[in-house]
C-alpha cells in the first residue's frame, strides 16, 4: 500500500525538462566574426575578377546568418566597397593599396555575397556585384577644377593610350609589350587640356628592336613565362603639347591552384588572332567609365531573398535591422541615467572610407 500511495505522489510530481538552449543573438555588422567573413568575400571577389581594379571594403551593409546543422552555417552579406588604385594583375596586397579619393572620381562596388562557415572553414558559394563611378555633379561640387571619368573608348583616350605604349617601345630596351586592357581615363579641359590613362599590358616574346621589323608577329609570353604589367600616361595638348610615361612589370607570377591561369585577370582578352596592340579597347568596355564588377560576378543565388535555404516566412536581416532600430528610438523615451548611451543597431556597419 505504501509503495502504491509513493508511485502516486510521484507521477503527480511535476516533470522538469531541460530548458531549450537560447538561440545565439544576432551578428551585428561590425562584430569580429563579420568583419572576417567580409574580409574574406572581398578577397575572393577580386581574385576572382577579370577586369579592372582591386575592391576594398568601405562598409557591411547586412549580414545574415542561416543554422544549416553542427557547426554549419550559411552567411548572407551586404558590402560596400570602393575602388583601389591596384589593378587586379598587380601583386599588391589589398593592405597595401590605397583607395581613389572622392576628388579622383571615385569608384563603388555593391555586392551580395554568400558563403558557407563549415567547421570554421569559410567558403563562397556565390557572389553577385555591380560597380559605378560617383556622379560627375557630386565631383565637380567638391572640386570643379578636378578632371572626370571618360568612357574607356573615348577618341582622345584611343590616342592617348597608342601614343603612350608607342612612345614606350621606342624608348625601352626591354620586351615589347602589348596592350590588355585600358583600365580607367581621365579628361581635364581646365586650365589645361590633358588626358590621363591607365592600362594593363603584357611582354610579348620579342625585344621592342626586333618589334620594330614585325611587331604583328609578337606573340604574348606563354602561361609559364608570362609578365604583366602595369601603365600610367598623361598627354598634354593645350596650351602646349607633352606626353609623360610611366610603365612598370610586375614579373612572372605562378597561378593559384584555385585559379586556373586563363581565367585570371587581363587573360581574357589574349584570345587566339585578337589583337592586343596599342589602341585596342575590349568589347565590354564600349561606351562605359569603370568596368563593372558585374562581368565576373552575377550569380543570383549570392542574395538572400533568391536562396533556397531563406524561408519566405522568415524575417530578413533588414527588418531586424529596423525593428532594432525601432526598438531603440522606443528606449530613448524612457528616462535614462545622464550619460547614457543608447546601443547602436546591429547593421549598417561603420564606414571605413567614406560614403558615396
Amino acid at each position: 500500500m505504501k509503495a502504491l500511495v509513493a508511485l502516486i505522489l510521484l507521477v503527480q510530481l511535476p516533470i522538469h525538462k531541460a530548458a531549450p538552449a537560447a538561440p545565439p543573438a544576432p551578428l551585428g555588422c561590425d562584430d569580429p566574426e563579420s568583419e572576417a567573413a567580409a574580409e574574406f568575400a572581398v578577397n575572393y571577389i577580386n581574385g576572382h575578377s577579370h577586369h579592372g581594379y582591386k575592391f576594398a571594403l568601405n562598409r557591411i551593409e547586412n549580414i545574415h546568418v542561416l543554422p544549416q546543422g553542427l557547426n554549419n552555417d550559411i552567411i548572407f552579406l551586404e558590402l560596400d566597397l570602393l575602388e583601389t588604385t591596384c589593378h587586379i594583375l598587380s601583386p599588391t596586397p589589398l593592405a597595401n593599396c590605397t583607395v581613389r579619393s572622392f576628388t579622383q572620381h571615385a569608384v563603388e562596388g555593391d555586392c551580395d555575397v554568400k558563403l558557407q562557415k563549415l567547421d570554421g572553414k569559410l567558403s563562397v558559394l556565390a557572389s553577385k556585384c555591380h560597380s559605378h563611378a560617383d556622379s560627375s555633379e557630386d565631383v565637380l561640387q567638391l572640386c570643379p577644377d578636378c578632371p572626370l571619368l571618360a568612357s574607356l573608348n573615348n577618341t582622345e583616350v584611343l590616342t592617348t593610350v597608342t601614343a603612350a605604349l608607342n612612345d614606350h617601345n621606342s624608348k625601352t630596351a626591354d620586351a615589347y609589350l602589348r596592350l590588355l586592357e585600358i583600365g580607367r581615363a581621365r579628361i581635364q579641359y581646365h586650365p589645361m587640356h590633358s588626358v590621363s590613362v591607365e592600362f594593363a599590358v603584357a611582354a610579348t616574346n620579342c625585344s621592342a628592336q626586333e618589334a620594330k621589323d614585325n611587331g604583328e608577329a609578337c606573340q604574348l609570353l606563354p602561361d609559364d613565362q608570362s609578365n604583366f604589367g602595369f601603365c600610367t600616361a598623361t598627354r598634354v595638348t593645350r596650351p602646349s603639347q607633352d606626353l609623360r610615361v610611366d610603365c612598370q612589370l610586375y614579373g612572372h607570377q605562378v597561378p593559384t591552384p584555385d585559379i586556373p591561369f586563363l581565367s585570371r585577370p587581363g587573360v581574357t582578352y589574349s584570345q587566339p588572332g585578337q589583337d592586343t596592340s596599342a589602341g585596342l579597347v575590349p568589347s565590354v568596355a564600349q561606351g562605359f567609365t569603370n568596368h563593372n564588377l558585374r562581368l565576373s560576378h552575377n550569380n543570383p543565388v549570392a542574395s538572400e531573398s533568391s536562396s533556397s535555404e531563406f524561408p519566405t516566412a522568415m524575417l530578413s536581416a533588414k527588418s531586424v535591422a529596423k525593428r532594432a532600430v525601432a526598438e531603440v528610438a522606443q528606449h530613448d523615451k524612457v528616462p535614462r541615467p545622464v550619460g547614457f548611451v543608447p546601443p547602436p543597431p546591429p547593421c549598417p556597419g561603420k564606414i571605413r572610407h567614406f560614403k558615396i
